[in-house]
């Protein structure tokens, strides 16, 4: 098994995220884990016993200079960066006839955008050590559509395209680009926003008829980042349970 991967996690404080990093981290990887609150890196960093291999940026992806400082980073670290794991989200609920320009573009901007300025930040890395691994987090709901969630299921329509075209792209360089697509994953957020009766609704038309939970997305995002995935890009592969079935 391939060790000492240098792993760069956007959203890496949150459920889906901090659970992937855990699973690098005791792989032996080092892992750049990036997250918009400094109190909550900083949280999330002194729960873990990782040393030296556990390296924490603020940053909103949002944003060109703080994606910059996460290919910083990992030049700084370790002169290079083999796997991005970009599962940084936002996913309000407001009708599109109720939603502003600026909620529109917030939305947009990180979910998508961001995608964009991180790969376009680390690309030079990869390409100088001629192998990487970049896995986008899309979403099931690309598949039938949320009622108010236009601007999100856009913008996670919007990271399929880009991964395929990028996939395209950067094959010659020896670097894989594929989306992994969660159904609705119980975490705080999911909680807080979500009523019940929709959790509810999402287990009866499963055909594993139980919450979606973040380590259930630990396995597949672990496999695309291995060398046992070398021959597998531009793809998305759907983990809900059995939901969707494409």
């Amino acid at each position: 098994m391939i060790t000492g991967r240098v792993v760069g996690i956007t959203g890496a404080a949150g459920g889906i995220g901090s659970v992937i990093a855990d699973r690098f981290l005791a792989n032996g990887d080092i892992v750049i884990a990036t997250d918009t609150r400094a109190d909550v890196l900083a949280s999330f960093a002194a729960a873990r016993n990782a040393e030296d291999r556990l390296v924490t940026v603020v940053a909103d992806v949002s944003k060109e200079d703080d994606c910059g400082r996460l290919a910083d980073a990992a030049r700084e670290r370790a002169g290079r960066i083999d796997v991005l794991v970009h599962c940084a989200g936002y996913f309000p609920i407001r009708r599109m006839e109720d939603m502003s320009v600026d909620e529109w573009r917030t939305v947009i901007d990180i979910n998508l955008t961001g995608a964009f300025l991180l790969t376009r930040a680390v690309l030079p890395l990869m390409k100088a050590h001629g192998w990487g691994r970049i896995i986008n987090f899309g979403s099931g709901s690309f598949f039938a559509g949320v009622p108010g969630q236009a601007h999100y299921v856009a913008a996670k329509a919007g990271i399929v395209g880009f991964s395929r075209c990028i996939a395209r792209e950067f094959g010659e360089y020896g670097i894989t680009v594929n989306v992994v697509a969660p159904g609705v994953t119980v975490t705080e957020p999911v909680k807080k926003n979500f009523p019940p009766e929709m959790l509810a609704a999402q287990r009866t038309q499963r055909a594993i008829k139980r919450d979606e939970v973040p380590e259930d997305l630990v396995g597949i995002t672990f496999f695309l980042a291995s060398p046992d995935a070398d021959f597998v890009t531009g793809q998305m592969i759907c983990v809900d349970g059995g939901k969707n079935m494409h």
